[in-house]
């Protein structure tokens, strides 16, 4: 019977091949055996700190060995890893560690100029639940009896009687807390079990291909779904795991070709920038064989540009799902898989739920997409009313995504149900519209949202960055639309932006951009 233990199934690696490469980090190479030593010494000082399965530790840290040697000691101990990113604001992280009644931090000493001991010493002072703080960095200085140096911790492990992986039922034990990127109100913490992440990972693998040959960089943020995603699948396939502290095109180009990387997995405009960056077209991308493209819609343009150099395939998920739900394979008809997410993991369920009725439709009907099977969270952390509400009473959680099924399953995702345009009483699905924008050549991205009026109900408001240089009007966009969908669809309005407001995970803050095009009109 497989285990979906995170802890066992690493151990299975370490058997079978110890000296191979794990982690590429810099000027770092550990093989899974170091990997794994340091995982073990960091278990057993963290069981002498008095951690234990369940309690939830807190990980604020960029991409970089520490967090996927803290995730290992966790999984190993049947703790609870609460990855959270770097880049929040006091108040933020405040209320994210408070909600996840976390009782240890792991940080970096310093980032971006702020001194993490100084903001850490404050919350300390105003979490009860928070006891001790783990330093990730070279600083030589004294701690008090609640802060410790990560690397002194793994010492002193070291000296200690290892730590035998923890006995938890992978089906309702939690491997990891993630909190959501909160567009729509507070962040909620989705609970993830060992076989929530472990199976879809194992399952997503196995679509790609995924062996122990594969070299996989990993340069999407590890505190995200799509980074937990990325490390375990590449553990539990034994294959290398190349860090990208943080994402940048060039320096991205330069890890594909001296670490000769196979496997890319970034989210659209992940992509979209590493084909823009200058050298592009002149750098050796012949090792790169797969991966995924996932995290915001994918157009039909995108995806046929990347497959020129990297043959990827196209996902559908969710941090509640683990995240993957759909994905096409490589023996899918071409054109389902452009236009499509593909089709349900082997183990998933999905159906479309009647708006107006909640009852499960068949193939072929506009409805909110919904997901049952080994993959969906266990529920919202300490919110036992709104789990309630995600699900359907035949256990089915709705994902809040417009979605059509085909006969033969496959997935064909239309936007989210709450960014649903209603003009004049018609139905808009802004995807269709940001997708055609981006086909005109002076367009670099867009996003259509609706604003409220009093005759229509809404109006539809086209957000255009436009590519540097071009000149463009809102009246040529509009005229641009007039053959391609019906007259009720053309947007009433365009407004240019040189940026737009992002989650943490790179998603466009929809409400916000509406609130802005809102006001301006309300000041005019």
């Amino acid at each position: 019977m497989t285990s979906y233990r995170l802890a066992d199934l690493f151990a299975q690696r370490i058997k079978q091949h110890p000296d191979r490469e794990c982690i590429v980090f810099g000027s770092r190479r550990l093989t899974y055996g170091q990997v794994d030593a340091d995982a073990e010494a960091l278990a057993a000082a963290l069981r002498d700190l008095g951690i234990e399965a369940g309690d939830r530790v807190a990980v604020e840290l960029p991409n970089q060995v520490e967090w996927v040697v803290a995730m290992l000691a966790l999984a190993r101990l049947g703790a609870v890893l609460v990855p959270l990113s770097p880049s929040l604001g006091y108040r933020e992280l405040k209320y994210q560690m408070r909600h996840a009644e976390a009782s240890m931090a792991i940080a970096v000493e310093s980032l971006g100029g702020l001194d993490q001991v100084e903001v850490f010493d404050e919350l300390i002072g105003e979490l009860p639940d928070l006891q001790y703080l783990i330093l990730v960095g070279q600083e030589d200085f004294w701690y008090d009896d609640r802060v410790f140096q990560f690397d002194g911790l793994v010492k002193r492990g070291k000296r200690r009687h290892p730590v035998e992986p923890a006995e938890i039922d992978a089906d309702g034990s939690p491997l990891a807390i993630l909190y959501t990127s909160g567009t729509t109100g507070k962040p909620k913490g989705v609970v993830l079990t060992h076989r929530n992440l472990v199976q879809d990972a194992l399952a997503t693998g196995e679509v790609l291909g995924l062996t122990e040959h594969d070299r996989i960089l990993a340069a999407v943020p590890l505190f995200t779904i799509f980074g937990v995603h990325v490390v375990v699948m590449t553990l539990l396939v034994g294959g290398t795991l190349v860090l990208q502290e943080e994402f940048d095109p060039a320096g991205s180009l330069d890890l594909i070709e001296v670490e000769e990387i196979t496997v890319f997995h970034g989210v659209t405009t992940m992509f979209e920038l590493l084909m823009r960056e200058r050298s592009f077209g002149s750098r050796r991308l012949s090792t790169l064989r797969t991966g995924i493209v996932a995290g915001s819609p994918v157009s039909e343009d995108l995806v046929r540009r990347i497959r020129e150099w990297c043959n990827v395939q196209v996902a559908y998920g969710l941090t509640e799902t683990g995240p993957t739900v759909t994905i096409t394979r490589q023996e899918d008809p071409l054109a389902l898989r452009e236009t499509t997410v593909g089709r349900a993991l082997d183990g998933v369920e999905v159906k479309v739920v009647d708006l107006k009725t909640g009852d499960l439709h068949g193939p072929e009907a506009v409805g909110e997409l919904a997901v049952r099977g080994s993959n969906v969270m266990k529920g919202y952390y300490r919110m036992p009313t709104e789990t309630r509400r995600s699900f359907t009473e035949g256990g089915f959680f709705l994902t809040g995504d417009l979605a059509i099924i085909d006969e033969d399953g496959y997935v064909t995702v239309l936007g989210r149900r709450s960014e649903v345009i209603i003009r004049g009483g018609y139905n808009i699905f802004p995807r269709e519209l940001e997708d055609i924008l981006r086909t005109h050549p002076a367009v670099d991205d867009a996003c259509a949202v609706g604003v409220p009026n009093p005759i229509l109900g809404e109006l539809i408001c086209a957000c255009v960055i436009p590519i540097e240089g071009a000149i463009v009007t809102g009246d040529e966009l509009r005229e641009f639309f007039r053959d391609q969908v019906a007259d009720y669809k053309i947007p009433d309005l365009v407004r240019f932006f040189d940026t737009f407001p992002l989650t943490g995970s790179g998603k466009v803050k929809r409400r916000e951009l509406a609130q802005v095009v809102g006001l301006e009109l309300s000041a005019t």
